[in-house]
């Protein structure tokens, strides 16, 4: 679908803007929106006369909402409240980033109608929209289009950590249509980006059944084999179930040696200055084959640290932290050392395949974060006891060889729509971000758009993808 342009434009006098419609003003955002340049912390709770929830910058969500129930009570004055509560219609624009490697400086967020009362902290910035100039969903449209997003990071660009140059950011000039014109812009924003987020969540839904798809598919392969006819027998194992009758039953440990490596110090200079000797970290456990390393320790940090040298072919399991890293596995084709993150587990012989084991652990990736996170520890591992521990059905060699090569190629193939549906989110995506700016920086006219009696989802689908 396309939208007309406005009949006639002008020059706006800002570089970066360019033109916009001849009858739209340009104003400093300070004149669209009254500025608070910081907020407050407030006291424990219990020593101040209020509480109330306080925002900082990890509590705005992609979407620009605002999670309270996730923000931490705080105490406040009667005179701080006064000032620093925010109302419906505000917009909190991020003012500090924590690193240049992830810049969130100009994130803005709307507080809703729905949005339970809160106070916003000194780490963000505070614009009250100005009644009779700007309405509060066309100011926060406009202020996380690309082109004002684009600016930031120019913004950001000339400082040593990526802060907000605040000045800078609430003199900017920008566009500002009528009221009227801003509703308009407002209704048409909201309709199109929801026919466009109901596409790109119809697209993540595909992308988590394909995954699951796999999921299931590899663990059916490697306990159950891949001939639907063949005699099956009791594993002894609740969870596992039946097994191929002519399969051994045997445990990782029995078939493979399992360690750990570890961290050598950091500020002795002899263990890492000049290191040529590949050293590897739970980052690495994302990768399909790990190929080269980050990191090099010397031959005196193997030596007096007791790092394990990990052969090529040796499956490697992330084994601690909360996140979706622990209980990974990826293979290593080089011969590297390994961090106490990280443990390795080397077929002892040549009757069990690395990349049968790969598989067998890929498939049993959340009962092994379901089991660590249930065995008692106070912050969940998976110890190298637990690997070797683990239940192993073990096919013959050329049986393991038929099922890693089709789970392969099935995989490849899944991996292809599941890339296909990534790409597809992605341009979905595009296109919002798109659409925003087009509409708030006048480039489009939808002064006379109406809503369709019925969206039509499909014709924007083929239109994106």
């Amino acid at each position: 679908m396309t939208f007309p342009a406005h009949s006639a434009y002008k020059d706006s006098g800002v570089e970066w803007l360019g033109e916009v419609p001849l009858h739209w003003r340009v104003l400093p955002l300070k004149h669209l929106a009254e500025v608070d340049n910081s907020g407050c912390y407030g006291a424990e709770p219990d020593e101040a006369d209020f509480v109330r929830p306080v925002a900082t910058t990890a509590q705005i969500d992609s979407e620009g909402r605002f999670e309270v129930g996730r923000m931490s009570d705080r105490g406040f004055s009667a005179q701080e409240l006064s000032r620093y509560e925010c109302s419906p219609g505000d917009v909190l624009i991020v003012k500090s980033s924590g690193s240049a490697e992830n810049i969130i400086s100009g994130k803005a967020g709307l507080v809703r109608q729905e949005t339970p009362a809160f106070v916003f902290s000194n780490f963000l910035m505070r614009l009250r929209y100005r009644r009779d100039v700007c309405l509060p969903s066309f100011l926060y449209a406009l202020l996380i289009s690309h082109l004002t997003r684009e600016r930031i990071k120019q913004m950001c660009s000339t400082t040593t950590y990526p802060n907000l140059q605040v000045g800078l950011y609430t003199s900017a000039k920008l566009p500002c249509p009528s009221l009227s014109e801003q509703s308009q812009i407002v209704l048409f924003l909201d309709h199109e980006t929801a026919r466009i987020d109901a596409l790109i969540e119809e697209q993540q839904r595909l992308i988590e059944l394909l995954k699951e798809k796999r999921q299931a598919m590899i663990s059916h392969s490697v306990t159950k084999g891949l001939d639907p006819t063949v005699l099956m027998k009791d594993s002894g194992v609740e969870w596992l179930g039946e097994v191929p009758a002519h399969w051994e039953l045997t445990r990782v440990g029995w078939q493979c040696i399992v360690g750990n490596g570890c961290t050598p110090a950091r500020d002795n200079q002899s263990y890492w200055d000049d290191g040529h000797y590949p050293w590897i970290n739970s980052s690495k456990v994302n990768l399909e084959r790990v190929v080269e390393a980050d990191q090099f320790v010397t031959s005196q940090a193997l030596k007096e640290c007791a790092l394990p040298i990990v052969k090529p072919g040796s499956v490697l399991m992330a084994i601690t932290g909360e996140g979706k890293t622990r209980g990974m596995v990826t293979i290593t084709e080089i011969e590297a050392t390994i961090n106490q993150h990280v443990a390795f587990i080397e077929p002892r012989g040549s009757e069990l395949l690395p990349t049968f084991l790969h598989d067998w652990l890929s498939a049993n990736y959340s009962r092994l974060r379901h089991d660590s996170a249930d065995w008692g520890s106070t912050k969940a591992a998976i110890t190298c006891g637990d690997i070797r521990a683990y239940p192993l059905p073990l096919p013959p060699l050329a049986e393991q060889e038929a099922i890693c090569e089709f789970v392969g190629s099935k995989s490849s193939l899944i991996d292809g729509l599941i890339s296909s549906a990534d790409k597809n989110v992605s341009l979905l995506y595009e296109r919002r971000s798109a659409l925003i700016s087009a509409a708030v920086t006048g480039k489009i006219d939808v002064r006379g758009w109406q809503p369709p009696a019925r969206a039509q989802a499909p014709v924007l689908e083929a239109e994106a993808v």
